[in-house]
């Protein structure tokens, strides 16, 4: 183990990925192809030549503390690791260039999902199975980095946490933080529940009736909440209704950082039904498809469908199961959504559609968005000034944690939401300046930075597509995608003096 803890996170991770293709090498011999087989044989075993090499020459070299370079280090794996994901890629299909196939790996590992190919049942299997693997992995190295990395930095949500009374002791608790040992300790305990939990995802989704390799896929990118799929997305399954009801229960996992790991007082499982980030998603689970389901006879009395007792249900049933799947930032689309937009007769469902990515999951998880702990926080207080208007020397209680999401914690939350603000605008203008409509622009904008890539399938008209965009656009995207996996803060900290300081 003090093997590892002498190794830079890129070279890691560099090796993991090394390992990682002869999985694919595994599953093409199954198949007899071959060609696949060695393209990612050769490729893994040189790549895991160099990682040998890059940690003999990093073995006597001190790690620097600094969490300022953790994130730096996490910065260059995003961007960087990608390009070598891409090169089997890259090889295997000869009608896409290499910035392509580099696209496609970054939108995988960053749990993203956008996939520039628009007939998934024409890409061969391996492939998928590479590119699910990939983003299951970036789900993965998300949730230790928020524990290991963005928490002691107070970063990736848990600025909502900072108090004044230790606020000066910001610097002195990273400083004192031995982020390697907490990259291990959070890795040991994280992914054997991951990986189990997968496993028996997968094996749920094989006895409802899926192929095996779509229950693999399926359960990986529900995990990693990238919604990749082999056979174009949940209709293309066979497991139905009992599919999507076993996805929307492990969906959960991106709401809550409660189902990884206990609280400070080891009460993780028993406050996890008063958890705030689970009770709004249960509040927008209950009010968002009650709404469509009555807009039937509210909004839409013109239509001259008869009421039926199935395709009410079926309706109400796809506003529930997007509601989750959008708001955790997994993009899977029911095979009933199609029947809830006909009974609500609501015209720009994709507007709702875009709001759920842009709230987000639970802080510590896979979900990207602006979190829902944040809008708590931003609701708390504003609800406390409201208060203040109509009483203005009441005292507020519920004490100090409260206090704190009053007030330090909702000056955080506003901090990052305008950064949020101001990133979507900036990569909406960068769409638009290369030709790209508006609404197109804010689609693309909002799918990148809340890591929804399957969000132009639903919220579009049906016109775009990843692959017809230019490569300028595509690169505008990539940013998009780096720094809504990251956020804005940990980007931004990046370029603080304060965290460079010795």
């Amino acid at each position: 183990m003090s093997v590892f803890r002498n190794q830079p996170l890129f070279v890691l991770l560099f090796g993991m990925m090394s390992l990682l293709m002869y999985v694919p090498v595994l599953f093409s011999v199954r198949l007899d192809q071959w060609l696949y087989a060695r393209t990612f044989f050769y490729h893994g075993t040189f790549f895991l030549i160099i990682s040998v090499l890059l940690g003999i020459a990093f073995s006597s070299q001190k790690l620097q503390k600094k969490i300022v370079q953790n994130i730096f280090d996490l910065f260059c794996c995003f961007v960087f690791l990608p390009i070598f994901m891409a090169i089997p890629l890259n090889y295997l299909i000869i009608n896409i260039d290499f910035f392509d196939a580099y696209f496609e790996m970054l939108s995988s590992f960053t749990t993203t999902g956008a996939s520039i190919f628009d007939d998934s049942t024409k890409i061969p299997d391996v492939l998928h199975l590479w590119r699910a693997l990939i983003a299951w992995v970036g789900g993965l190295l998300m949730l230790v980095a928020a524990l290991a990395i963005f928490q002691p930095a107070g970063l990736g949500g848990f600025d909502v946490y900072a108090r004044k009374n230790n606020s000066s002791n910001l610097k002195n608790q990273i400083k004192s933080a031995n982020i390697r040992s907490r990259i291990i300790k959070y890795t040991i305990l994280i992914s054997p529940i991951y990986f189990v939990l997968t496993i028996i995802m997968s094996i749920l989704l094989i006895l409802s009736g899926d192929r095996p390799l779509v229950a693999v896929i399926h359960a990986m990118s529900t995990f990693s909440t990238s919604g990749i799929s082999n056979v174009s997305g949940l209709q293309g399954a066979n497991s139905g209704i009992i599919g999507e009801l076993l996805i929307a229960l492990f969906l959960i996992f991106a709401i809550s950082r409660f189902m990884y790991q206990q609280d400070s007082e080891g009460r993780g499982y028993r406050r996890l039904k008063k958890d705030k980030e689970v009770n709004i998603m249960l509040i927008l689970i209950i009010i968002i498809p009650s709404l469509l389901f009555l807009r039937h006879w509210f909004g839409a009395i013109e239509a001259s469908e008869s009421f039926s007792f199935q395709s009410g249900l079926s309706a109400f049933w796809g506003g529930v199961f997007m509601v989750i799947s959008f708001l955790s930032t997994t993009g899977f689309e029911s095979e009933h959504w199609s029947a809830s937009q006909m009974w609500s007769g609501l015209k720009t469902p994709g507007l709702i559609l875009m709001g759920l990515c842009v709230l987000g999951g639970g802080i510590a998880t896979t979900a990207g968005g602006v979190k829902l702990l944040r809008v708590y926080v931003l609701y708390k207080h504003g609800i406390r000034e409201m208060t203040r208007l109509s009483y203005p020397h009441s005292v507020a209680g519920a004490g100090e944690k409260a206090r704190s999401f009053r007030k330090e914690g909702a000056y955080a939350a506003w901090i990052f939401f305008m950064l949020f603000l101001v990133s979507l605008a900036l990569i909406i203008l960068g769409f638009s300046a290369t030709g790209i409509k508006f609404e197109h622009s804010l689609i693309l904008a909002i799918s990148g930075l809340s890591t929804v890539g399957p969000l132009i399938n639903v919220a579009g008209d049906g016109s775009l597509n990843y692959s017809q965009i230019s490569d300028i656009a595509k690169f505008i995207f990539c940013i998009a995608m780096v720094l809504g996996r990251l956020e804005a803060l940990a980007v931004i900290a990046l370029f603080n003096p304060n965290y460079w300081s010795k």
